[in-house]
């Protein structure tokens, strides 16, 4: 087994703690990777506060430096620049597997941390921690020139929102609206910006204004303005809707175009549509969730050739807990990232 070290949540009620515990040793298709930077996602501030499967060690979105590699790995070589996201297994048999949307495996897919490995039925443990194991077909090249802590969090985030964008075809001349500027907001509106399309961002700040244009936003409309927003009614071909919390949708359907589709991923509960938003102009809702290999490889390329990284602050490993309890406050301009080099196996 390999020793590492890291940072786990023993209940829901306690601060993360610092650990040592153990990784499996490689399997001939695993590459290990030494974390660098590991993103702090919303998914981790539920996992370590609400009840569920304890001990856990979050961490999903991460990047690091290939540390060792198993037999039969051609891809990778130690010293190599990589990123892993959310998912590192799934069945690789299924319909879903066959066409790169690992994300929607009929099995469902491994998760990074709180789900179980698919040889040995152990429970997975999170990047928060100074080196993760992971099957080699769910670890990404990544681009040189990007600043490393900047790109773990669109191992999360960004490809969330870029797989709808990519899924609906957005090119020079499509009309995009963007709902909700946060973590999954702002590198929506940066990569509708990067594929030419023309951007509208909804937001009810009227501090997020200037940010939303400097992010790429063509538009910014107060979601709150009445007005404002019936002058957009049938106007735009995709919203996004970012919006973590549970709200209205018929004001956003109400902007689609004929034909057009509201993707919603931010909140994903219940809801309650009136189906004649849907039927007048013959408008879709769907939703998307994470993203396969194809699209995840595809985005990291994207990005190195745009120079788009995520918004982000950093934090020393140590404070995670001062990173977890200010993401409780919004107190965040985009994404946490944090540093692992001060974490050693003690």
């Amino acid at each position: 087994m390999r020793a590492v070290s890291g940072y786990r949540a023993a209940d829901q009620y306690t601060p993360l703690e610092r650990c040592n515990f153990e990784r499996r040793e490689l399997r001939s298709d695993d590459v290990a990777v030494r974390v660098t930077h590991c993103g702090v996602c919303h998914t981790d501030l539920h996992s370590t506060r609400s009840p569920g499967a304890f001990p856990i060690v979050p961490g999903h979105e991460f990047v690091g430096l290939v540390s060792a590699v198993g037999s039969d790995v051609s891809e990778f070589s130690v010293g190599d620049p990589v990123a892993v996201g959310n998912i590192v297994d799934s069945c690789g048999v299924c319909d879903m597997c066959s066409v790169s949307q690992e994300n929607f495996c009929r099995e469902f897919p491994t998760l990074t941390y709180g789900g179980h490995d698919r040889h040995d039925r152990s429970p997975t443990y999170g990047a928060y921690s100074d080196e993760y194991v992971v099957r080699d077909r769910f670890v990404y090249h990544r681009p040189a020139g990007l600043d490393p802590a900047a790109v773990a969090p669109l191992m999360c985030a960004g490809i969330t929102v870029w797989e709808p964008l990519r899924r609906w075809n957005v090119e020079p001349g499509t009309k995009v609206g963007i709902a909700g500027i946060g973590g999954l907001g702002h590198l929506a509106v940066k990569f509708a910006h990067a594929l030419g399309a023309e951007v509208t961002v909804f937001t009810t700040s009227a501090a997020k204004v200037d940010d939303a244009r400097n992010l790429g936003a063509d538009h910014v409309v107060r979601s709150t303005d009445d007005d404002a927003m019936h002058a957009l009614d049938g106007t735009l071909d995709l919203i996004i809707d970012c919006i973590p919390v549970e709200h209205e949708l018929t004001p956003y359907l109400r902007c689609v175009a004929l034909d057009g589709t509201l993707c919603t991923i931010g909140y994903l509960g219940s809801t309650t549509i009136d189906f004649l938003d849907l039927l007048v102009g013959r408008k879709s809702i769907a939703s998307a969730g994470s993203g396969g290999r194809r699209y995840t490889q595809e985005m990291l390329d994207f990005c190195g050739e745009h120079g788009i990284v995520a918004e982000i602050e950093t934090l020393p490993s140590a404070a995670v807990n001062i990173a977890l309890d200010r993401l409780v406050r919004n107190d965040v301009r985009y994404r946490f990232v944090l540093d692992m080099s001060d974490l050693q196996i003690g």
